[in-house]
């Protein structure tokens, strides 16, 4: 297998395959050589390096631990756009936000995540839609939190900056809570509220998660659909951990939480989770009890 100069070896490919999969959780299927060289040969040649072989040598080394961030940056997907899958948000903004905002003005903390959030388009979404219906948010002890793996994506979230085309299917509403006005740049800049209300930080899911919760809102999306079934278990019962007693959980549409934890989580609309009424009621006997802190 290659590709102009550089020699992508059954080797290399499968070598380059298990690093990410140990470091990351991804699995690569069996045909992915192609995206692996697309994605990698520039990064090869950056490295002045005579084929795949010798850059799965370089970045298996500790002198190549950067260039490993930077090969795990090229290999993760990150689709993403403001207010993806409304219907997610058209559940929060009638479901569940109203009773958080009532939580947060009887001065209750409140967090919200959204989990491989890329560029950052899904945690501004949230924060948009928070400010917009409760437009003294700031006011209060509201905030959200967006996490990746890929460092790109996070200080591209971070600036908050983005190409005009990042408006298309944002409904009219939203587009003067989320963006400045024009600065005549041809960009797109998110407003200071927004970015004062949000977070952004690195995390793995495969490594200790630096993240405590309890979590009111926690948004995971078509992320877990990349990782083996194992590595999905363990990331769905991660989040339910650091889940709210009340919480609500939104996943991809392509994936599944699995049967472990349906007496944890209850669907209520499309890949939409919350507590049952019985996993509420067992938590409360518990605290009358005196079996639980809080």
């Amino acid at each position: 297998m290659g590709r102009g100069e550089i020699l992508l070896s059954t080797t290399a490919f499968n070598g380059i395959r298990a690093l990410l999969k140990s470091k990351t959780g991804i699995h690569l299927e069996e045909s992915s050589n192609s995206l692996i060289l697309s994605r990698l040969s520039s990064r090869v040649r950056r490295q002045k390096l005579p084929d795949f072989d010798a850059y799965l040598e370089h970045v298996c080394t500790p002198g190549g631990a950067q260039e490993l961030v930077q090969m795990i940056n090229a290999l993760t997907t990150n689709t993403t756009r403001f207010f993806r899958e409304p219907g997610h948000f058209d559940l929060l903004k009638t479901e569940v936000l109203p009773n958080l905002i009532e939580k947060a003005k009887r001065g209750e903390r409140i967090r919200l995540w959204s989990a491989a959030c890329a560029s950052g388009e899904e945690a501004y979404s949230i924060a948009a839609l928070v400010l917009d219906i409760f437009p003294d948010a700031l006011d209060f002890d509201i905030r959200i939190l967006g996490t990746d793996i890929d460092t790109h994506m996070l200080q591209h979230a971070k600036t908050g900056i983005y190409p005009k085309r990042s408006m298309n299917g944002v409904s009219e509403p939203y587009i003067g809570t989320l963006f400045e006005a024009d600065r005549g740049d041809g960009k797109l800049h998110i407003r200071q509220s927004l970015k004062d209300m949000t977070t952004f930080r690195y995390l793995n899911f495969v490594e200790p998660w630096p993240v405590r919760g309890p979590f009111h809102v926690i948004f995971c999306r078509n992320a877990a659909i990349y990782m083996d079934p194992e590595t999905q278990s363990r990331i769905w019962q991660g989040l339910e951990n650091v889940l709210d007693q009340e919480g609500t959980l939104f996943i991809g549409h392509s994936e599944r939480i699995g049967a472990d934890l349906a007496l944890q989580l209850e669907l209520f609309g499309p890949t939409s989770f919350r507590r049952p009424l019985s996993f509420l009621g067992q938590n409360m006997s518990k605290k009358e009890r005196g079996d639980v802190t809080t």
